[in-house]
């Protein structure tokens, strides 16, 4: 069903630019130009030597002598270019600045990150961390721990300093050390000699608490992570750069941030690394900013608007980004070529920055190129080549020989009416590309020897047309089974 609504999305836009441009050119192009002939809209095999209609009820459209022979030039009335808001631009020959426009997001400097392990198994004691966001000074007791391996650790130093061996001593020194136990608290060991049943455990760094996965009282072991601090004096904020902007962004380049929640305050700063691989999935590249923090008014998860000054390329053709058309296949601009011509052109395009895009092929500088109703201009130049790649003017004169023959197509549809006093049925159609017919709604004869008795309103149909005379007439139908 969305094709089939893109299609009638598109059958009702060539409709409208039929309408919009028909007078219109006709208006203009009579004043000044012969007309060769005249021809049906939806079907370009169709012409006629005089105004009329054609098999579907549309007014033919006329070919002038002299129209551009790729069928890319229109001209259009002073009256309709003003009602349509046409909008012009000049294509310059400058520098085009790549700056990278993106999101990102704020998080912990980790080099300034502290996890808090136990490296042997006990009991927490005494905790002095309520819940996450706690603020701890270096050097501030958090909690005190209780472990039955520590406290035969103390006792071998404390029985091998009675000994006076000191490589005993030594070794007893290292392996209460590699357990975490401080030198400041073997020390006093050494000089108190008193075995200490509780160890206490100190804030290494200044910060808050950030992750707080344990409760007093808890047994934990070397596994498990007791807490995470993290100093806030600065921060990190990672950017995700589109992998065609990749090539862009150097270790060093400036930037600025904006956050939504302090409006107009602008933190710059510079490119400090880029990460070496896109992500698989959102196919982006990470890149880390570093921004001080005094007063922490950037915190860990916000987001952020990020603008990276990739550098200028020099000496390029540009032209406003809102005036390239892209349609999947190529990519085309609207020439505006004076006197109310205008003409498609194909261009390529090349990087994008900001509201501007650069030109490779197709467009020299100080061309006016449209920025406002170029679609609709656009779809009548498509209309115009594809009346002349498909067939010529010299054959106009055995047109109608030509529209006796018969030709056949096949296309796909739902039945909206059946008319069996009539002998015809209404269908909506999916697009004809045999006919150049775009999805649309419409009435079709029916050959008396095809059975409509068996078919049904609402019903999926597969169906042949074969053309007679001025129109194309159904010569078989048949249901198929789901809906379109």
């Amino acid at each position: 069903m969305k094709l089939t609504n893109l299609l009638a999305t598109s059958a009702v836009a060539l409709f409208a630019t039929y309408f919009i441009f028909g007078n219109a050119i006709t208006a203009v192009a009579s004043e000044d130009k012969e007309i060769l002939y005249w021809v049906a809209p939806m079907d370009p095999n169709y012409r006629r030597d005089k105004p009329g209609k054609s098999p579907m009820g549309m007014d033919l459209i006329p070919v002038y002598a002299g129209e551009d022979a790729g069928g890319s030039t229109v001209t259009i009335s002073p009256a309709v270019v003003q009602n349509l808001g046409v909008r012009t631009a000049m294509s310059e020959r400058t520098r085009l600045w790549r700056g990278i426009d993106t999101v990102g997001y704020v998080d912990f400097d980790e080099s300034k990150v502290s996890h808090i392990h136990l490296r042997t198994e006990g009991w927490i004691e005494k905790l002095v961390i309520e819940s996450e966001g706690d603020r701890v000074k270096k050097g501030e007791f958090l909690f005190d721990v209780y472990s039955p391996l520590l406290v035969s650790a103390q006792e071998e130093l404390v029985t091998a300093i009675a000994t006076g061996n000191k490589n005993l001593i030594a070794a007893s020194k290292e392996r209460l050390s590699a357990l975490g136990i401080s030198d400041k608290q073997i020390r006093e060991l050494q000089k108190t000699r008193k075995v200490k049943q509780i160890i206490s455990v100190y804030s290494p760094q200044d910060g808050v608490v950030s992750h707080f996965p344990v409760r007093d009282g808890m047994f934990v072991k070397p596994t498990q992570d007791v807490m995470t601090l993290a100093d806030l004096s600065s921060v990190w904020l990672l950017a995700e750069v589109f992998e065609r902007q990749a090539e862009w962004v150097e270790v060093g380049q400036p930037a600025e941030v904006r956050l939504s929640y302090i409006p107009g305050r602008v933190w710059k700063g510079k490119v400090e690394y880029i990460y070496p691989t896109l992500d698989a999935k959102t196919r982006t590249l990470k890149v880390r900013l570093r921004f001080d923090n005094p007063g922490e008014k950037l915190k860990p998860n916000m987001y952020a608007n990020v603008k990276i000054f990739g550098g200028a390329k020099e000496d390029t053709i540009v032209i406003p980004l809102e005036a390239l058309i892209r349609t999947g296949r190529e990519e085309r601009v609207i020439i505006a070529l004076g006197d109310g011509r205008f003409e498609a052109r194909k261009v390529v395009a090349g990087i994008e920055s900001g509201e501007y895009v650069e030109i490779l092929e197709g467009l020299d500088a100080n061309e006016k190129v449209v920025t406002s109703g170029q679609f609709l201009i656009d779809s009548e130049a498509s209309m115009r080549a594809s009346l002349n790649r498909m067939s010529d003017p010299r054959d106009a004169e055995n047109s109608d020989a030509s529209d006796s023959s018969a030709k056949t197509v096949s296309g796909n549809g739902v039945i909206q009416e059946i008319n069996a006093d009539e002998n015809t049925v209404n269908l909506k159609h999916e697009a004809i590309d045999a006919l150049g017919w775009p999805a649309m709604t419409m009435d079709f004869s029916v050959m008396p020897d095809v059975d409509l008795s068996k078919l049904s309103v609402n019903e999926g149909v597969m169906f042949q047309l074969e053309k007679h005379g001025d129109s194309y007439m159904i010569t078989a139908i048949h249901s198929m089974e789901g809906e379109m």
